[in-house]
């Protein structure tokens, strides 16, 4: 019968019904954690041999066979079987046929459940170098952008509305700093994504003398687990790293949002590469974002697999239950997607272009340099409130009469405090407002050339 054809069919009667096995498989899915199926597999052997468990040509042969099927896996000649579940079974299996009977030794002192939390450990180890590299990547991109536009000046907005003028390089490196958080999350996720769980067997331990911190650094694990049961149940770091995968699009999401507006003809701020935008099947003129609205919508997607994670951990008692399969899902979409939007927004970063004059232009407008006329009078011994309050109305005596700060005579300031002086005319500049924030994290020039020195000097671009 059909169970018996199961590794784990001993014990049944009845062969497993086609509709269990379509629900339960996930050798669709899970076969992309292969390669390092195997590898714990061999770290796994090595060890049961130094153990004196198995005989060295046992081990060898069992290390033969795996080498084997990684190279039928890496050619695309293994058959992935549906009936025989997941990843871990199928590669036994097709062990077994290849070695014979001590194929079946591979599986001493071992369990799926250990297995696959291994598995899976060393996959996101793996990933998250390579996010790692693409967040990198990314950042160099808003530095360069910082560096070749230094002094281009624009508007900075608080609620979407004009507020004070800063210059672009400063907005760019905004983003270089929250992308630099992400590559601190992960790192920090790292270290407890790298210690191995490999000897905790189903949920007890194994009875067998397993050296479990040799199998740990034959792997690169940094250590092992403490604890068998926590080992075998344990997905926290998966959350945490589909959470990282969620800030890092919440992030680009942001960028996408201003790269959305800022290309818009109402802003006009920024011209992106045609080559990562499109058009439109009816309106020839049309240039369109996609790209950038495409990153905000695959936000959502990550963050529906955060969700989800957390959803199937939530209610599980210890320690290993089914559930646990669907682990993989979306921890797999979210790296997957992480990664290409890391990519592709590297390279809009590093191809638009700013339209210098329009942006300045703008941050003259909205009364941008209000703050700076209310700092003046305080400078002068003029409360902070009162200070706010006098320029408030200043604002409304210019808007009445169609004017602006930058035009008003020195007798109009006058006529709403007699601490104004002749030097509030020079203060009447974006230039002037931007460089008085000459502190650290300032928008000042200054201050922006030093971040980037430091930043450069750091990250080694």
């Amino acid at each position: 019968m059909l169970s018996k054809e199961k590794l784990w069919g001993g014990r049944f009667k009845e062969s497993t019904n086609e509709l269990v096995e379509a629900f339960t498989e996930s050798v669709s899915y899970d076969k992309r954690l292969a390669p390092f199926d195997i590898a714990g597999s061999v770290a796994h052997v090595k060890m049961l041999e130094k153990q004196g468990i198995l005989k060295k040509e046992e081990a060898e042969k069992i290390i033969s066979g795996l080498n084997e099927i990684l190279k039928e896996i890496e050619g695309g000649k293994f058959e992935w079987k549906r009936e025989l579940e997941d990843v871990h079974m199928n590669i036994e299996k097709r062990l077994t046929e290849k070695v014979g009977p001590v194929g079946g030794k591979l599986h001493t002192g071992r369990s799926r459940n250990d297995q696959v939390a291994t598995d899976v450990r060393l996959y996101v180890r793996k990933e998250i170098e390579e996010i790692l590299e693409l967040l990198k990547n990314l950042r160099r991109a808003f530095v360069k952008q910082a560096e070749e536009n230094l002094d281009v000046v624009m508007p900075g907005y608080t609620h979407l509305q004009i507020a004070q003028p800063v210059l672009y390089s400063h907005h760019m490196l905004a983003y270089y700093w929250m992308f630099k958080r992400d590559e601190e999350r992960f790192k920090d996720t790292l270290k407890r994504v790298n210690v191995s769980p490999l000897g905790s067997a189903a949920l007890a331990g194994t009875s067998y003398p397993l050296d479990r911190e040799f199998t740990a650094k034959l792997l690169g694990f940094s250590g092992v687990t403490r604890n068998s049961m926590d080992a075998v149940s344990d997905r926290d770091f998966v959350a945490e790293t589909i959470f990282n995968c969620a800030m890092v699009m919440m992030h680009l999401s942001r960028l996408s949002e201003e790269l959305v507006l800022w290309s818009t003809e109402e802003f006009g701020f920024i011209e992106l590469p045609d080559a990562f935008c499109t058009g439109s099947s009816i309106m020839p003129q049309k240039k369109n974002p996609d790209v950038s609205e495409l990153t905000r919508g695959k936000t959502g997607r990550v963050y529906g697999d955060l969700v989800a994670i957390l959803t199937v951990l939530k209610g599980l008692p210890l320690t290993y239950n089914r559930d646990l399969q669907e682990d993989k899902e979306p921890l797999f979409d979210a790296i997957d997607t992480v990664k290409l939007s890391l990519k592709v927004n590297a390279l809009i970063v590093e191809g638009m272009k700013p339209k210098k004059e329009r942006m300045r232009e703008q941050a003259r407008k909205g009364f941008s340099l209000a703050t700076d006329v209310a700092d003046y009078l305080a400078k002068k011994g003029v409360p902070f409130r009162e200070a706010h309050r006098i320029v408030g109305e200043l604002v409304s005596y210019c808007l009445d009469r169609g004017k602006t700060l930058e035009n008003l005579s020195l007798e109009e300031f006058k006529k709403f405090s007699d601490r104004f002086d002749e030097d509030v005319l020079s203060l009447m500049s974006v230039e002037g407002s931007i460089n008085s924030r000459n502190i650290t994290g300032g928008t000042a020039r200054e201050q922006v050339e030093r971040e980037i020195k430091e930043i450069k000097e750091e990250e080694g671009f």
